[in-house]
């Protein structure tokens, strides 16, 4: 498992590694301090430590394994990315802006899941 994202593509991949450990810690650390979590639906989430807050809860209601999905090309401008991949659940799209770092590693500062919700 990859410690930090070198490319905003490895975001995506690192995610489900760290969602299927249920480590609501590490994959917080994906994420910049002044982050934006667009979930549950309908709100927003500011923050790394509230994003952990909110991942811990996701990763507690969440039985299922996550599975890396197929990317769409990433779009960039400067030190900004913009990600996507096309849900395997079919939910509409997954979108994130990722921001690099000064280091030259990337974190996401804009998160938009979409996943199914309870029938």
């Amino acid at each position: 498992m990859k410690d930090e994202a070198t490319t905003p593509e490895d975001l995506a991949v690192m995610f489900v590694e760290r969602a299927n450990a249920r480590d609501a810690k590490a994959l917080s650390e994906l994420y910049a301090e002044d982050a934006v979590l667009a979930f549950p639906p309908g709100s927003q989430t500011t923050g790394r430590d509230a994003i952990r807050g909110v991942l811990e809860q996701m990763l507690a209601h969440t039985g299922e394994e996550f599975r890396v999905e197929e990317p769409m090309p990433t779009v960039r401008h400067g030190d900004l990315a913009l990600t996507s991949t096309r849900p395997a659940d079919n939910t509409g799209g997954r979108v994130q802006v990722a921001r690099r770092q000064p280091d030259g590693t990337w974190l996401r500062i804009i998160d938009r899941p979409e996943i199914r919700r309870p029938e």
